[in-house]
């Protein structure tokens, strides 16, 4: 029975582990978040954007907001009332679900068109193109710390093999 019980440990812990092992969180706008004196096309500018990874939106309540436009018509003309998700939180973090582009702007008036919006374009976890269809929209309000890069899987599997030989 106990070793039933360390057996299931052992699994439940592999599969947290690998979940997270190749995520990476993106801090939009870097150091200086989501704001307007943000360079956004130059954040973007050599980044990899993988299904699985996490965008993560810190800004001032009440001073801005993202908003996830529909398409690249309205990415391109600020046009906010076709939105397909709006967050307001303060910290916002969004998961990027599959492959494809993704656009996203301030919502408060006059700030889209002071260049604050950013165009995601997010590839498949093995590195394929995008493909030309959107991605599903997956958001969440919370206060994460800074980017975070999980593990490489290397250490990852060095952890369960220490846990094994400890349970076992």
């Amino acid at each position: 029975m106990a070793c039933v019980y360390r057996l299931m440990v052992l699994v439940s812990f592999v599969v947290l582990a690998a979940n997270g092992a190749l995520t990476t969180q993106h801090v939009v706008g870097g150091s200086q978040g989501w704001g307007e004196s943000t360079d956004f096309s130059a954040w973007t500018s050599g980044r990899t954007f993988k299904v699985g990874d996490q965008l993560v939106f810190k800004y001032t309540a009440g001073l801005h907001t993202v908003v996830e436009l529909a398409d690249e018509n309205a990415y391109k003309s600020c046009d906010t009332s076709s939105a397909v998700d709006s967050m307001d939180g303060g910290n916002s973090v969004v998961k990027l679900s599959k492959p494809g582009t993704r656009y996203f702007a301030c919502g408060t008036p006059g700030h889209c068109d002071q260049g604050m919006k950013v165009k995601i374009k997010t590839v498949a976890d093995n590195g394929s193109s995008p493909s030309d269809s959107s991605a599903t929209s997956s958001t969440t309000s919370t206060s994460p710390a800074s980017t975070f890069q999980s593990p490489p899987i290397g250490v990852v599997m060095s952890m369960v093999l220490v846990l094994l030989n400890y349970l076992v």
